[in-house]
């Protein structure tokens, strides 16, 4: 069977660097993305290193009758799809506390990073079970850092996590030819949080093939939460 893989937020940040290494070894790329000429940017920049990019496909995760119709799309173009990343999202307001978090900020990052990737899993998981395929959601720990903890992304990602763990359970229990598993890539200098880089920090290359190693290693992750590099006090 092909290995052809759809990434949402593909076009820059972590999204890239898992579609340039998963490429590099192999798999078939098709790019979520919200813009063309960036989607278009990014397909150049992978083709030039010999990737097989099949094509992108517009997603936007917070416009759920557009993830209906993004879903339509691969399933019509792209029949043989074996794995779902759920990369893409917002990070909310990283600078206020929680006292200050506004409740409109809470509900847009929750239905970017939560209600959206669950309405594209869903809508794939009929296609992916047909092709025994994978779902893997980049997150974070639902488990309160106290050095970092912005109370709406983390809120996202912790909804993220229990829709992972209620899933994976259940697809063992009803013996669905599906796998889902969540990445913590652990600290990483990307737009998300400002292109930050401090001791601890990993770059986009370094997280882009720790991935693609983790996805081709052969083994199972039903249920699991894998930390590349964990949160550490420096």
């Amino acid at each position: 069977m092909e290995k052809i893989v759809f990434i949402t937020g593909a076009n820059k940040g972590i999204g890239f660097g898992i579609a340039k290494h998963l490429g590099l070894s192999g798999w078939k790329i098709i790019l979520g993305a919200r813009h063309q000429e960036r989607a278009e940017k990014a397909i150049e920049e992978l083709k030039r290193l010999g990737i097989d990019v099949l094509g992108w496909v517009n997603i936007e995760l917070r416009d759920f009758n557009g993830i209906e119709q993004a879903a339509k799309v691969i399933q019509e173009k792209y029949s043989g799809l074996t794995l779902l990343v759920n990369n893409a999202g917002i990070p909310g307001d990283m600078s206020v506390d929680s006292e200050h978090t506004e409740l409109s900020d809470i509900k847009e990052t929750l239905d970017v990073n939560f209600t959206g990737t669950f309405l594209l899993t869903k809508a794939l998981m009929p296609l992916l079970a047909r092709n025994n395929g994978r779902i893997i959601n980049v997150t974070v720990p639902s488990e309160i850092s106290p050095y970092w903890h912005p109370l709406a992304y983390v809120t996202s990602k912790a909804a993220q996590n229990a829709m992972m763990g209620v899933m994976a359970m259940e697809f063992q229990q009803n013996n669905t030819p599906l796998e889902i598993f969540s990445v913590h890539p652990g600290p990483t200098t990307t737009d998300l949080n400002g292109n930050m880089s401090q001791p601890g920090f990993h770059d986009i290359e370094t997280i882009g093939q720790k991935m693609a190693e983790l996805i081709n290693d052969g083994k199972r992750h039903q249920g699991e939460f894998i930390e590349l590099y964990p949160i550490v006090e420096e």
